[in-house]
């Protein structure tokens, strides 16, 4: 079952969205400390109006398990729901730099998508996916964007079966994306 995420459900996620954004996490966090990132993350995740937080996750759960997640937000307002995110990390490391943008006003971005390992290969993610182009065309977007990194061919895969196409390239915190759209008809 996908639903709405909730404050309570941080444990879970968290470890989802952290595999999810794998080594950027500690370069967006400034920390190679674990604990400190998933610290930062917990705190945003069960805050409001926030990038990473639960208002703008859904989650893939089964027998109270939650097996997947998916953050997506407004493109559009990515400036105001990453204050908190930069006041927080700024507050743990003063020296950091804010990160470059990596989503636009209208587009409807899917942030972070996540399957727990063991339930890979189940369809999970497919389904997160489905939902966040739904979640998004709900609120009236009409094109739904992501980032891929350039050397992950099973994600690429998987978006292009359900319709994103690559729309240019984009270097990200010193990594290379495939921007992909999907255009909701």
């Amino acid at each position: 079952m996908i639903r709405a995420a909730k404050p309570e459900d941080a444990a879970q996620v968290v470890p989802l969205l952290l595999q999810a954004m794998g080594e950027l996490a500690y370069k967006l966090t400034h920390s190679q400390d674990e604990a400190a990132v998933n610290h930062i993350f917990e705190q945003l995740f069960k805050q409001p109006a926030n990038q990473y937080s639960y208002e703008n996750t859904l989650v893939f759960e089964d027998a109270d398990k939650i097996l997947g997640s998916l953050t997506a937000y407004d493109g559009g307002k990515l400036i105001e729901l990453r204050k908190p995110f930069l006041v927080t990390i700024n507050e743990a490391n003063p020296a950091g730099n804010a990160p470059d943008a990596e989503t636009q006003s209208g587009e409807f971005y899917l942030d972070s998508i996540s399957v727990n390992p063991n339930a890979q290969g189940k369809g999970i993610g497919k389904q997160l996916v489905k939902a966040g182009i739904a979640w998004g065309q709900q609120q009236g977007h009409k094109i739904i964007g992501l980032l891929v990194e350039q050397h992950n061919a099973r994600a690429l895969k998987l978006y292009q079966h359900l319709g994103f196409v690559i729309q240019n390239e984009k270097e990200f915190m010193g990594g290379l994306y495939h921007h992909m759209v999907f255009k909701v008809k």
